[in-house]
């Protein structure tokens, strides 16, 4: 497992989307999230699939901490994290 830590994530509807999200990358078979620590742990098979996940989890809105932080990529977390709370089960 690989252990990223990442920005603007605020609760399970985030969480919900990443996990949806970071799954549909091919090669990766296991992502779990932590909410207090705001990391993401991913299992993969190698090096690219994590330059993927990077990828696809800044242009959900989640870049990883120490990458630029835009108000665009803020508005999209607010979005993905909206889009992950309709899909909670209540």
């Amino acid at each position: 497992m690989t252990t990223i830590e990442i920005l603007n994530l605020k609760c399970g509807g985030c969480a919900n989307t990443i996990k949806k999200g970071i799954l549909s990358v091919d090669g990766v078979s296991e992502v779990n999230i932590d909410l207090e620590t705001s990391k993401v742990s991913v299992d993969s098979e190698n090096e690219t699939v994590l330059d993927s996940v990077k990828a696809k989890l800044s242009k959900m809105g989640y870049p990883e901490a120490g990458d630029t932080n835009t108000i665009m990529h803020k508005a999209k977390s607010f979005v993905s994290c909206a889009t992950g709370r309709m899909g909670e089960k209540v």
